[in-house]
């Protein structure tokens, strides 16, 4: 199954295209030319009637995928160029070989466009995976975390990660793939695009992982409260704007860390948090206003840049009082003086 939109200027409309592709195979070679873009050869190594399974969701150059497989089959070829690609096993029999490195369940793979595939893939595997464009996966650890990823990946084909960051990374992967899969046209959102472009870079960034942090001892207490005032100010600016804490660190020029420890000082609040409210009182605003034949809770929560329905829904309800299906009813029916 596929799916695909025309692209819009406007942040709150229909967006750049996006696609869901659905597929069951029944042959090696079927699976290899499910991940489009890519130069390999599957070589199935068991014997029995091959079977699998694959899911994939692209927008804004990102591709989030899942693959299924019931024989242990050899992957040899070329990833799609100018991306990084990072996986994890969901379930796996035995253990596999990636690059000359045996890896287990816990494990995280990753590769960029050039570098050569030799994975000897174990009998039932599972495996989900995002492959990002190298520019803006580099653009946006620079700019919102001050590193440099590619210089820290350079010749790790197996990431060393603890366990810890291994199941949050393959758990957000997985949840981020079947809430979309529920849900495919809110894709067609900008805000809805750039909240899930973020949530999944960050997702990376966090399975790669840094000891150091530097960013607790360097700013001032009065360096932090600037820091926090020209946020406020930026955001009453944007009021009606979803805007995310990368979107803060860029106009700020700061890092997500400074941020943090920023706003945690001054507000007693982490800036997530602090956006999150203003984005559910933007989605508020419009589901009072909004018409009730032409407009959904899905839509709106989109145009917010909620991807997660069902946290929308919580986070609302305890924030307001009421689910947002709720207000939406109650805006058919306005107050009347008397």
């Amino acid at each position: 199954m596929e799916s695909a939109i025309a692209p819009s200027p406007d942040p709150f409309d229909e967006n750049a295209l996006y696609s869901m592709v659905r597929r069951e195979t029944r042959d090696a070679d079927e699976q290899a030319a499910c991940l489009r873009d890519w130069d390999q050869v599957y070589e199935q190594l068991t014997p029995g009637q091959f079977e699998g399974r694959f899911m994939e969701i692209r927008f804004r150059g990102i591709q989030l995928f899942r693959e299924i497989t019931n024989q242990s089959v050899q992957e040899e070829g070329l990833m799609r160029a100018g991306d990084r690609v990072l996986g994890v096993p969901v379930a796996m029999e035995g253990r596999g070989y990636f690059c000359g490195r045996p890896i287990s369940t816990d494990a995280i793979m990753t590769m960029r466009g050039g570098d050569e595939l030799d994975f000897r893939a174990p009998e039932h595997f599972d495996i989900v995976a995002v492959s990002v464009p190298v520019d803006v996966l580099t653009r946006y650890t620079r700019d919102i975390e001050h590193r440099d990823i590619e210089q820290e990946l350079r010749s790790m084909p197996v990431i060393q990660a603890t366990k810890a960051h291994v199941d949050e990374f393959r758990g957000f992967l997985l949840t981020a793939l079947e809430s979309v899969s529920r849900t495919p046209a809110m894709l067609q959102y900008a805000a809805m695009q750039k909240g899930l472009e973020h949530a999944l870079l960050s997702s990376v960034v966090k399975a790669v992982g840094r000891t150091d942090d530097p960013a607790r001892s360097t700013a001032s207490p009065t360096t932090r409260h600037a820091i926090v005032s020209r946020a406020q100010d930026y955001m009453r600016e944007h009021v009606e704007e979803p805007l995310t804490v990368e979107d803060l660190c860029r106009v700020l020029g700061v890092s997500r860390r400074t941020l943090q420890y920023s706003f945690q000082e001054v507000l007693q609040l982490n800036p997530v948090s602090y956006l999150r409210a203003m984005r559910l009182n933007g989605a508020r605003r419009m589901l009072k206003s909004a018409d009730i034949a032409r407009q959904s809770v899905q839509d709106i929560a989109a145009r917010w840049g909620f991807w997660h329905l069902s946290h929308f829904a919580t986070d609302y309800r305890r924030m307001f009082g009421e689910l947002p299906s709720e207000t939406l009813r109650g805006s058919s029916h306005p107050a009347r003086l008397v």
